[in-house]
Formats: structure tokens, sequence, C-alpha cells
């Protein structure tokens, strides 16, 4: 039996020095089926860069950037649709 897809929202905003930590624990889980859907919104450091290198080391991360900071509720939207 095929498990099901679960999808994992995560909101990003200034925190280069968590997010990959962060995602890495996300990877490493024991449930594989999972998409990993990464929303930058409009970071200052160097938050989007390593995002983006973590989803080159694996397929289930899902980049994308606001192209405005748009809070924490718009993104999640964004991220949701």
């Amino acid at each position: 039996m095929t498990q099901p897809l679960i999808s994992v929202l995560v909101p990003v905003y200034n925190v280069e020095n968590f997010v990959e930590e962060s995602l890495r624990s996300l990877m490493q889980q024991s449930y594989k089926n999972i998409e990993i859907i990464v929303v930058d919104d409009c970071s200052k450091d160097n938050t989007f860069k390593i995002v983006k290198n973590l989803e080159k080391e694996d397929s289930r991360i899902k980049t994308y950037k606001n192209s405005k900071n748009l809070k924490i509720a718009a993104t999640l939207n964004f991220a949701l649709s």
C-alpha cells in the first residue's frame, strides 16, 4: 500500500542560522513520502541561498520566494496554493 503524500509548509524569513538544521530534520524523518514546500518571505540574509542548496540535494524540497515581504499569513496561503 502506498503511503499518502504529506505536504509540509515551511515559511521562512531571515533564519539563516536555523533553516538548514530544520530542513535536514524534515529530510531525515522516517516517513518518506513528503514534499517540503519552503516559501522565503523576502529574506535579507542567506536563508534563500541555503534553502536552494538543500533543494539541489533533495528533490522533495520545493522552494519559492515572495517578491516582497507579505508576512506569515499570506506566505502560508501562497504555500498552500
